[in-house]
């Protein structure tokens, strides 16, 4: 005899099927374009990586310092910015992709790629006085001089990454990866041995390692750009310069700044984190354990950014085609993706973590420094791998403003000054710089993931598109 719960089920199977097969599907979509974004992003940061080795095997202390110092400094000032201001290309795009306003898009890549270029005007000014901001921070001039050197000579680099971020949206959002793919690592591979010739072969010494990253980006944006106008691919979506594409400027505006402060107050605050390490007593230590953190967490964000970018583009596409129930299903699932890449990278990070520090120094006081950093690199690893879907998700559904005001507030109202506190203060030197940095980062996931998943009415969302 059959018992009552076996008579009734509270959830029959034949209910539940089509919800895993929905989550599995858009699984499915989302991995798809993640996994090639990874590569995409990885090759075009290991650019950097190349030059700044090359000019390390030069054996010239100063100017490998220097090129160190300016990698950050025209991180800071340029390439995020632009980086930045370049994700509301992943709302306006793939919403008007997603609705099949074709036509849109190439208007929206032309008022951007201006837009880009003519923020790099100012940005080339800055850097034509690289040398006097640092001698304001305190730097040695002989690195200000070479971080000048290789700032100057880095600027059509600049100009080359405003095209290709706006390319790499174009592609993106039409969930177009091979075209990156291909282009990016064949760019890679060209990379070192052109990057060898102009630092070696013709003696230029650091101001080739900025020359080879410049020839690269502008190597990627051509190649991407003769596909673009050949490829019957991309026939419906063809960019055509055009007065009514400049009249977009302004609406492109509209979500470019907010979307560039929201992604430049994060990348700033962790900037700021080997500064202040400067001042600590022991600085040398200090500062290389902060910087080894940094480089760490860098090296995984490229996992949590692609599945970002990949929950932009779902999102963006399903609200513009008027699917609110597949857009909250993407929320679901790059969500429950975040926590599984942060427990998997965490759990690596504790296992590893006594011979981590091997990886970068052979200095056994820095290895058990590390050692000791490990939990809290874990926490923000984890912190990391959510933010990057929450972001994501903000760019998919046009939330930039919203994230602008978060990012302002967690980093720093609460994140540099409890940094500073626990730093200084309290003295837990690096560990309490990067406890505050990382109390602004879990801050603002807590406030996104309400906003996303509490606050925002899908429905609605898709109602205000088509507005």
């Amino acid at each position: 005899m059959m018992s009552k719960e076996e008579a009734t089920p509270l959830i029959r199977k034949s209910e539940l099927a089509p919800l895993e097969d929905a989550f599995w599907v858009e699984f499915k979509r989302v991995g798809a374009m993640a996994a090639p974004m990874v590569v995409v992003t990885m090759s075009q940061f290991l650019l950097e990586v190349v030059s700044l080795m090359m000019v390390g095997h030069l054996g010239i202390l100063v100017s490998f310092s220097g090129v160190a110092i300016a990698t950050a400094f025209s991180e800071v000032t340029g390439f995020c910015v632009l980086l930045g201001m370049a994700g509301a290309l992943e709302t306006l795009c793939g919403q008007t992709y997603g609705a099949e306003e074709f036509g849109e898009m190439g208007n929206y890549i032309c008022c951007a790629i201006v837009t880009l270029l003519l923020v790099c005007f100012p940005i080339s000014l800055l850097w034509m006085f690289t040398d006097k901001v640092l001698l304001l921070f305190g730097q040695d001039p002989q690195i200000s001089h070479a971080a000048h050197q290789y700032c100057t000579s880095l600027m059509p680099a600049l100009y080359g990454f405003a095209v290709l971020q706006c390319q790499i949206r174009y592609f993106q959002t039409q969930s177009m990866t091979s075209p990156m793919v291909i282009s990016s690592v064949a760019v890679l591979c060209l990379h070192v041995p052109i990057c060898w010739g102009l630092v070696f072969k013709l003696g230029l010494g650091q101001v080739g390692a900025a020359y080879a990253i410049a020839i690269s980006y502008w190597l990627i944006a051509i190649g991407l750009g003769i596909y673009m106008k050949y490829s019957p691919a991309c026939e419906k979506t063809k960019i055509v310069f055009s007065v009514k594409a400049l009249l977009s400027i302004p609406e492109f505006c509209q979500l470019a700044i907010p979307s560039g402060l929201m992604y430049c107050f994060e990348m700033w605050s962790f900037e700021l984190l080997p500064l202040l390490a400067g001042l600590l007593p022991n600085p040398q230590i200090q500062t290389s354990v902060l910087s080894i953190c940094l480089n760490t967490t860098a090296l995984h964000f490229f996992i949590p950014y692609a599945v970002g970018a990949s929950a932009s583009t779902r999102i963006s596409n399903e609200l513009g085609a008027g699917n609110p129930k597949a857009a909250k299903g993407t929320v679901r699932v790059v969500l429950i993706l975040g926590i599984v890449d942060g427990v998997v990278v965490s759990t690596f990070l504790l296992c590893c973590r006594h011979i981590l520090g091997y990886a970068y120094s052979n200095d056994k006081e820095v290895v058990d420094y590390v050692a000791e950093m490990v939990p809290i690199i874990c926490a923000s690893v984890s912190t990391d791998s959510l933010l990057g879907a929450l972001a994501g998700i903000a760019r998919g559904g046009g939330f930039q403003q919203i994230g602008a005001y978060v990012n302002l507030g967690a980093y720093y109202l609460v994140g540099v000054p409890l940094a500073l506190l626990l730093g200084f203060v309290l003295h837990f030197n690096a560990k309490g710089l990067w406890m505050g940095s990382l109390t602004g980062s879990i801050l603002q996931v807590i406030i996104l993931a309400v906003v996303v998943t509490v606050f925002t009415d899908w429905q609605k969302e898709v109602g205000f598109y088509f507005l």
